[in-house]
């Protein structure tokens, strides 16, 4: 099991795909805001939502069901390989099969999805572009949980920067407008992949196992259900804000929601650090794992919720330095977001999926899809693409507390409640307060001291629940100088 010191270090290392993948666009956001308009934007979007969908049922659950077994066939090399290719091999036949009908029926899907058939190349190369940009997970997904994290970053950063470089040629060399963002990143996406394939088959012999598969397929099955609903829940706001308002509040939702989305990711990067410390202690300790895993997970929930708060506060200094007056309505919605997927915390933990209760979480997935349904269409209609966001954190929040309370029941996770609670009540408290204060055009030096304020508060709050500690600060301090020196030695050497 990884030291505090390696799970620190490692901490570092899964952030810097995080930090540059999402400082990449937030480079390029205000050129191509000033090339492509709202409307881009929003037929983007929409694309988009078909692609997760459609790659969601072609890896069929099997990113979770790899994740699992992964350490059930850790210390045997040759069922560990079974395991890769068989997975990789199901995946990528199921693939070929709704591409070519992807292929066949782009301009109807177009025009149900988009409002316009004229937009079909854009759907099919998405959907292309979702899939290859995805299906290196399950490489990837080897370097996160053998806790190589440096392969992890390298080939993650990679492909970052090649989707940017090619983006900006297309977009703003050749101005082929905002199809030029999704060959990008098919292919960064087909590069990166092939370079993978290429490597662990140096690594791995290819081999496959029809028990381990089916294995594999029994976790995964009953989560197909979950990926069909949970893309109808996670998207469904921006298909009804295209149906009920325009195209170009989806565009305006979709900016939004991208800078709101640095939460998810880095809380995703954390959770490269900490599950596999979760399973090995769900399955060393069984039962009792929960006593342990509990306070393990206080520090990642208050460092989680640190960048959802900052992200929260500052909201409409990043919309305004990065987008023209036009996108400044996202403000708030990058707000309300952030929120959400601060919240997100707890339905990232392994709980349903240890006790081998995925059809849990499918049914859960269908409360939470009749709650955005239910909530989002008259608040679209009313409120228009905030109305949207507001109605997705309230689904949300819902659905997130049902989901704790089921998942405790089958594997009970001790958690420090008093320390979330200081937390989360900070985070959401503070969120609500500055959207208050800016719907009621609060002078700026009134809003810049609610957000220190709030900064401080919540350092305080670390320092209370001893996430903040002098121990801490100097492991992270000696972390980062060793980075700094590797670096200097590395560059005298070159």
């Amino acid at each position: 099991m990884a030291t505090k010191e390696q799970q620190i270090k490692n901490s570092f290392i899964y952030l810097l795909p995080i930090i540059i993948s999402n400082l990449l666009p937030f480079i390029t956001l205000p050129i191509f805001t000033r090339i492509l308009t709202r409307e881009d934007y929003g037929v983007l979007a929409l694309a988009q939502v078909y692609a997760i969908f459609v790659t969601g049922l072609a890896n069929f659950g099997m990113t979770v069901s790899y994740d699992r077994n992964y350490f059930q066939y850790r210390d045997n090399r040759v069922e560990t390989a079974k395991l890769l290719y068989s997975t990789l091999l199901f995946v990528m036949l199921n693939f070929l099969f709704l591409a070519g009908l992807t292929y066949l029926f782009k301009g109807t899907l177009s025009k149900l999805i988009i409002g316009s058939a004229e937009h079909a190349n854009i759907m099919f190369w998405a959907f292309c572009a979702q899939f290859f940009s995805s299906v290196s997970y399950y490489y990837l997904a080897y370097f996160k949980n053998s806790e190589s994290a440096k392969k992890f970053v390298v080939y993650t950063i990679t492909g970052s920067l090649i989707a940017i470089i090619i983006s900006l040629y297309l977009v703003v060399y050749l101005r082929i407008g905002v199809i030029g963002i999704v060959y990008a990143q098919l292919c960064s996406g087909t590069l990166v992949f092939a370079i993978l394939t290429y490597k662990f088959t140096n690594i791995f012999s290819i081999t496959f196992s029809k028990p381990i598969f089916v294995e594999s397929l029994k976790i995964s099955y009953p989560l197909t259900p979950r990926i069909f609903l949970g893309v109808i829940g996670s998207q469904f706001d921006k298909y009804m804000i295209g149906l009920l308002a325009s195209v170009g509040g989806v565009g305006i939702y979709s900016i939004g929601q991208k800078v709101a989305y640095v939460t998810f990711s880095y809380m995703t990067a954390l959770e490269n650090v900490y599950a596999p410390q979760v399973y090995k202690k769900m399955f060393d300790l069984g039962d009792k794992g929960g006593e342990a895993v509990g306070p393990y997970l206080t520090p990642f929930f208050y460092i989680s919720i640190l960048v959802a708060l900052m992200i929260s506060l500052f909201s409409q200094e990043v919309i305004t330095i990065l987008t023209p007056s036009s996108y400044h309505e996202a403000i708030d919605i990058v707000t309300v977001l952030s929120m959400l997927y601060g919240s997100y915390f707890f339905g990232k933990q392994p709980q349903l999926i240890f006790a081998k209760k995925t059809w849990m979480t499918s049914a859960l997935t269908l409360v939470n899809i009749t709650l955005n349904i239910a909530i989002n269409i008259p608040f679209i209609i009313k409120w228009g693409a905030i109305g949207a966001a507001w109605a997705t954190l309230t689904a949300g929040v819902i659905s997130c507390s049902i989901s704790f309370a089921i998942s405790q029941h089958y594997y009970r996770i001790r958690w420090e409640y008093g320390n979330l609670a200081y937390i989360f009540l900070t985070f959401f408290g503070f969120s609500i307060l500055i959207i208050l204060l800016r719907d009621m055009n609060a002078a700026y030096s009134v809003l810049l001291g609610v957000k220190i304020i709030a900064v401080m508060i919540y350092v305080l709050i670390g320092v209370k629940i001893r996430v903040i500690t002098m121990k801490n600060w100097m492991l992270v301090k000696d972390m980062l100088f060793n980075l700094k020196t590797r670096s200097l030695l590395g560059n005298s050497q070159s």
